[in-house]
């Protein structure tokens, strides 16, 4: 993203506290004014020393306590500015925080599946968090350092414009340093906050799932990759922070020369009597004051370079496309029974390579339809379609005479339990777990669910039942128990339509017949679609399809597919043969 792109767009989220921002110049403005005004009163008091044994202390005792006045007021003006400039950092990156994991909840799958995990996090955490400090810095230095240095000249200019001249004729050298540096190092930045995020999304899928890499014996390669990552890391770091450190010793030695300029050409005019010793003195003293900000904010500079690249990535999130918005009048079937209609269904994750086509399908509400067939065949697709996760590319999806498009996608999954193969739960109780389709669900109504999942069993027996806190995904619990759970909160909401992927693979066979049992109780009236590897656990659906290569190559009931001793049949021959 172009750096000028990435201010407006900081700019356009800044707007809401202008008025913070209008205080908070002001405030700079009498800290700087007071600051300022400190040398004149020192210069001034100098001069109150005439000669040996000829000191105006009266004079001199007055603008003594006009000098620390004045530092009261900076230091109170520069206490309460950086109290508001925090306050609007941290408002700003909370927004842009709140947008962008707001942001993540209306992307279409296909964009979270083609960006790892742990780069997402790390654009949400890191990257608003180095964006805040590069922002923070900016408010805090960046206004105070450029009111000094006008207030600075206004005041040199006052004492002797000669010397003020020497001032402004050096002082673009610093400039022309600190911009040359700052236009290299945005690039290296960038490349630093891409590493940075190709790192994390490696960390948080080796952490994630430290158990599979250490079954298969692949902590060598994930020691390699993460050592390849963190050696690229470390060069491009170190390239970004080498360039952009030389701006501050570059422009040192461009504020010495000033400093040096100032002194000999207002030693020279004093020894004239061009200005008095005070005001030497109060110009050397504003000489420092001026040379300082630009040290400043190259370091401002620096760090705002980062803080670009940063925010480029983050606005990136922010502004990548989100999927096909809600119909504007949406549209719901008076009752919802499950009929489904698929017309000439076609869709494909890539292009170039499509999955399914031509895909027709004609289901009664109440019907148990099972889908078998290898695996990428496209049966999980076919249920991510219906749950429109997806949008098909052609032809359409129709529930109960309804095309799913045409409805809010919220009302749509309220209809559908799904319990699938990949168990998900939060960190959190027992009990929010399984409540989670259901918020306001009575703790009758949870136990009930439970037991009908054949998972009371197992909760009564963790320290505190269902007030026990488990971790991300389950924690300590098997995967077994928390497939129950994931049954035990479909069978607490029970919608018109459920969709069980795979949902008893990780079940010993004594639960799963128990399972099966509730699940006959539970799919009573209501369509199913259910999709298995293991052929025993289909023979009572009401319709079979059978699909192979994104198409239905047969479909009919268990029998009547055995009797044609077709792809079915050897699927099946090839689960029981032996």
């Amino acid at each position: 993203m172009a750096k000028n792109q990435t201010i407006k767009k900081i700019l356009r989220r800044v707007r809401p506290y202008w008025g913070h921002l209008v205080l908070s110049l002001v405030l700079a403005l009498v800290y700087v004014a007071m600051s300022l005004y400190i040398p004149v009163l020192v210069g001034h008091a100098i001069d109150c020393i005439i000669a040996a044994g000829r000191v105006d202390f009266d004079a001199m005792r007055s603008f003594l306590w006009n000098v620390a006045a004045s530092a009261a007021v900076a230091g109170i003006s520069q206490w309460v500015m950086n109290q508001i400039n925090n306050h609007v950092t941290y408002r700003v990156t909370r927004d842009i925080r709140e947008e962008a994991f707001a942001h993540i909840q209306v992307l279409p799958l296909s964009y979270l599946d083609g960006h790892p995990q742990g780069d997402l996090v790390s654009r949400v955490v890191s990257d608003v968090d180095t964006f805040a400090d590069g922002l923070l810095m900016g408010f805090t230095q960046l206004f105070t350092g450029v009111m000094t240095i006008v207030g600075t000249l206004v005041f040199m200019l006052r004492i002797s414009v000669p010397v003020a001249l020497v001032v402004i004729i050096i002082t673009p050298l610093s400039l022309v340093v600190a911009n040359f540096i700052a236009t290299r190092t945005h690039s290296m930045f960038q490349t630093q906050a891409r590493t940075r995020g190709a790192q994390t999304a490696l960390i948080d899928e080796t952490v994630g799932n430290l158990k599979l890499v250490r079954a298969f014996g692949h902590e060598a390669e994930s020691m390699a990759s993460f050592d390849r990552l963190n050696d690229d890391l470390e060069k491009c770091a170190l390239k970004a922070i080498f360039f952009s450190s030389m701006t501050n010793p570059a422009t040192r030695f461009v504020n010495s020369v000033v400093y040096a300029g100032v002194g000999l050409t207002g030693a020279l005019m004093a020894i004239s009597g061009g200005i008095t010793v005070g005001n030497l003195t109060s110009f050397l003293n504003y000489a420092n004051q001026y040379t300082k900000p630009f040290n400043e904010i190259s370091g401002v500079i620096t760090e705002l370079q980062n803080a670009l690249a940063c925010a480029g990535r983050v606005f990136d999130l922010i502004e990548a496309p989100a999927r096909s918005p809600e119909p504007e009048n949406p549209q719901m079937p008076e009752q919802v029974r499950g009929g489904i209609e698929i017309r000439d269904l076609s869709f494909s994750y890539v292009p170039e390579k499509p999955l399914i086509g031509d895909f027709d399908l004609s289901v009664k509400p109440g019907q148990r339809i099972a889908i078998v067939g290898p695996t990428g065949c496209g049966k999980t697709t076919f249920i991510n379609l219906l749950m429109r996760f997806y949008d098909p590319d052609g032809g359409g999806i129709l529930l109960d005479g309804v095309d799913t498009r045409d409805m809010d996608r919220g009302q749509l999954r309220r209809c559908v339990g799904m319990v699938l193969q990949d168990t998900w739960l939060k960190a959190g109780t027992i009990r929010e777990n399984i409540a989670m389709g259901k918020p306001n669900a009575a703790d009758d109504e949870i136990v009930e669910a439970a037991i009908r999942a054949h998972a009371h069993g197992f909760i009564k027996r963790l320290p505190q039942g269902y007030d026990t806190v488990i971790g991300e995904n389950g924690g300590s619990l098997s995967q077994g128990q928390r497939q129950l759970l994931c049954i035990a909160r479909v069978m607490l909401c029970l919608p018109p339509m459920l969709f069980l992927d795979e949902a008893t693979s990780s079940i010993d066979t004594r639960t799963e017949a128990r399972i099966q049992e509730a699940f006959n109780t539970m799919m009573e009236g209501r369509t199913t679609f259910i999709v298995a590897h293991r052929l025993s656990t289909i023979r009572e659906a009401d319709l079979i399809l059978v699909m192979r290569d994104g198409h239905i190559v047969e479909q009919g009931r268990h029998e009547e597919l055995l009797a044609k001793r077709g792809f079915y049949a050897r699927l099946y021959q090839s689960q029981f043969a032996h």
